[in-house]
């Protein structure tokens, strides 16, 4: 995706001047090597959460849960860990190996995802996926802390939106093999393992947590990239600390310093981003049973039309994310957080109107341009924040940012899970659920956006004068 020098906020002509001038950065095959083992992680994430929600109504069925406690395993379950450790576990994203900790992450995430294969209740479930959120606590953080450092400013925006093919492969693959997965395995009798009861479609979680172990070994041969060191960075992490101090840093202290002194930038992109993955997040989990519920499909025929569908969208949105930000920012310098506005409220309207649709294609059409508008708006969102975050701590501001896509998204499952079975009452009505949350939450969201556009156009130009006047200098030194 080829991008102005204004486009992603981090590609001024100076700027990279400046950087070329202070930052020694890894080859080209290094640098992509790191992005395909980034991306190849992000798509194994996807496809285990993707291929667990098409399974939501079998493990509904078998374990005799509610709806409510099937949206608890969607989403709030493996989001435990993570409010409490997510932001502290990000800190050692800015001061350690980030490919260690990204192979640790793997090996966490494979071996969660395996272990549900032997659950044998509610709660052994809700255990597995609370670990599993565990593993994923600093995946984000130190994969998009690495990519910064590992790509020249002006094509970290590319980078994010080559690292968006982890979400498209997983998501699309996840609906479309987990459809044929269940297929294969619909007819398996119970086996016995050591003693538990093992169904025929939980060997299919078994299966998909052996590659993260495999990803695990290949981060490790990732060369580490230097730091990069931002010129104009105004709240950062004191190097003298006392324990208390030092402490204070390791669960958040600062990085929610620095969010509270540039709330005016933040707040918008945090609050409307938890809103619209309340749920979008929600929505991609209770998807299935929607269709199962409202159409009577089941999942092998859900796989095989809405697959094809999602990854035409996604990629389209790919591309239609990269145009926009590339023709907006030849006019904006806001052009990150305007065309996340403009895909939030085109998101809005074709998840309203997806539970309204007469047939399971026209619905699955919906589902699919909604996701084309998110995906299109995602790149240019993760641009933005790591435009503004300081680089001393942007490991937990991001952290924090993903921590409201997190736990929020992960709510989502449970809200409209809640919505159904306490609302609206009527499992067979769930479509009435889906409609109430978005029609609540979505509207909120895509105002929120719009409205950070502003302070965020001022920070950048705040940004880039600094940049200037420390290129200048460097320049002056020079001669």
């Amino acid at each position: 995706m080829a991008m102005t020098p204004s486009v992603g906020q981090t590609g001024s002509t100076v700027q990279d001047g400046a950087a070329k001038a202070t930052h020694v950065w890894p080859s080209a095959p290094a640098a992509y090597y790191g992005l395909t083992i980034i991306i190849i992680a992000t798509f194994l994430t996807f496809f285990d959460q993707t291929v667990f929600s098409m399974l939501a109504e079998r493990i509904k069925v078998d374990f005799g849960l509610t709806d409510e406690q099937l949206g608890i395993l969607g989403g709030p379950a493996s989001v435990i860990f993570y409010v409490f450790v997510g932001v502290p576990l990000a800190r050692l994203v800015d001061v350690y190996p980030r490919k260690i900790i990204l192979a640790l992450n793997a090996v966490l995430v494979g071996t969660a995802t395996a272990l549900g294969g032997i659950a044998q209740n509610f709660a052994h479930f809700f255990g597995t996926r609370m670990f599993l959120g565990a593993g994923g606590a600093t995946h984000g953080p130190a994969s998009y802390s690495l990519i910064t450092d590992m790509f020249r400013p002006f094509r970290i925006p590319r980078a994010f939106a080559l690292l968006q093919l982890g979400f498209i492969g997983g998501t699309t693959l996840g609906v479309w093999g987990g459809g044929k997965m269940i297929a294969m395995t619909a007819d398996w009798d119970k086996a016995q393992l050591l003693g538990l009861h093992i169904h025929g479609w939980q060997w299919i979680l078994i299966w998909i947590g052996i590659p993260s172990l495999i990803t695990a070994v290949a981060f490790l041969f990732i060369k580490e990239p230097v730091r990069r060191v931002e010129p104009a960075e105004k709240v950062v992490v004191p190097e003298k600390q006392g324990f208390g101090r030092a402490f204070l840093t390791f669960v958040g202290w600062d990085a929610f310093k620095a969010i509270r002194y540039k709330g005016a930038v933040y707040y918008p992109l945090f609050f409307g981003l938890a809103l619209s993955a309340t749920e979008s997040q929600g929505l991609s989990f209770w998807r299935t049973p929607f269709m199962i519920r409202t159409y009577g499909w089941d999942e092998e025929a859900i796989g095989n039309v809405l697959a094809p569908m999602l990854l035409i969208a996604q990629l389209i949105g790919l591309v239609i994310g990269g145009v926009m930000v590339e023709r907006l920012g030849r006019r904006y310098k806001d052009a990150n957080v305007r065309t996340a506005a403009i895909c939030f409220t085109f998101t809005t309207v074709c998840t309203l109107s997806m539970p309204l649709m007469p047939t399971g294609e026209l619905a699955a059409a919906a589902a699919a341009l909604a996701t084309m508008s998110g995906l299109a708006g995602a790149p240019a969102q993760n641009a933005a924040i790591q435009r503004v975050a300081p680089q001393s701590m942007r490991g937990q501001v991001t952290a924090l940012y993903l921590f409201m896509f997190t736990f929020f998204g992960a709510m989502g499952s449970f809200i409209i899970g809640s919505v159904a079975q306490r609302v609206v009452g009527d499992p067979q009505k769930l479509w009435m659920a889906i409609f109430i949350t978005a029609g609540v939450l979505l509207p909120v969201a895509t105002i929120l956006m719009w409205r950070a556009c502003k302070p965020y156009r001022m920070e950048i130009e705040r940004l880039e004068a600094a940049e200037a006047e420390a290129a200048a200098g460097k320049a002056a030194g020079v001669s």
